[in-house]
């Protein structure tokens, strides 16, 4: 099977990013890491408000696990990945890293597998990732080839 495609987005880091030591504060990778995704799935041609208005369903974080390699600091220029590692009828896993890009290359900061389910947007119920999403998907640059 073909390795699997990244998407990438591109990020400043930024003084609120930061603790009082420059340091990019853990939590923000989780923040960087939606933003990638939300622009991974716009890319692909679905707006998550649209979703939500045209379906009834949208997207939440089921689970997150994330590892840090070494720490963004202020004005760095970050790399954000995404590839989709399995995706299912009503939920999709990803593989995510941010990199930090420098004149000489990238070096690895932090990486993670971030797990969202497809729910009902009144009873938070999980249902089907609507037909159209998954196609989306599934001919996305970053999906895993079946």
């Amino acid at each position: 099977m073909p390795a699997a495609a990244e998407f990438t987005w591109t990020i400043r880091v930024y003084y609120e990013d930061t603790d009082t030591g420059g340091i990019v504060f853990y939590a923000n990778y989780l923040k960087f890491f939606e933003r990638a995704r939300t622009e991974w799935l716009r890319a692909a041609g679905v707006g998550q408000q649209a979703l939500a208005q045209e379906s009834g369903m949208m997207f939440v974080v089921r689970s997150t696990a994330l590892d840090y390699h070494a720490p963004a600091r202020l004005d760095d220029e970050l790399e954000i990945s995404v590839v989709v590692e399995r995706l299912g009828a009503a939920s999709v896993q990803f593989s995510q890293e941010a990199w930090r890009i420098t004149p000489t290359g990238r070096q690895r900061l932090c990486s993670g597998r971030i797990k969202v389910a497809c729910v009902d947007t009144n009873t938070l119920r999980p249902g089907a990732i609507p037909s159209r999403v998954l196609d989306r998907i599934k001919t996305s640059a970053a999906c895993i080839p079946p």
